[in-house]
């Protein structure tokens, strides 16, 4: 609770989804309808990690189910081909798909 804020998420699930440190996210809270704009920290690889930070843990509790965005801008060259990358990860935060 005691920091800047944003969103801590294991750097391993990060590279796969093509994040990056400090980038732009939107957290939509399913489970309490909470929305919240804030920026990625890299967590520990493997860890398992989705942490809410700051101001941010007031509103996402751990077990809650979120769904994270994380956007880029891009060029109308840039999105020729342009596809999303979705990860759907299970109740221990594993990648499932």
């Amino acid at each position: 609770l005691d920091y800047e804020g944003s969103f801590t998420i294991d750097s391993a699930v990060m590279e796969r989804a093509g994040m990056r440190p400090f980038q732009a996210l939107e957290i939509y809270d399913v489970t309490n309808g909470s929305r919240i704009k804030t920026y990625a920290i890299a967590g520990e690889p493997g860890s398992g990690t989705f942490c809410a930070n700051g101001a941010a843990a007031h509103l996402i509790r751990k077990g809650d189910v979120v769904i994270i965005c994380a956007y880029a801008l891009l060029s109308p060259e840039e999105l020729k081909g342009f596809s999303p990358k979705v990860i759907r990860v299970d109740d221990n935060n594993e990648v499932v798909e």
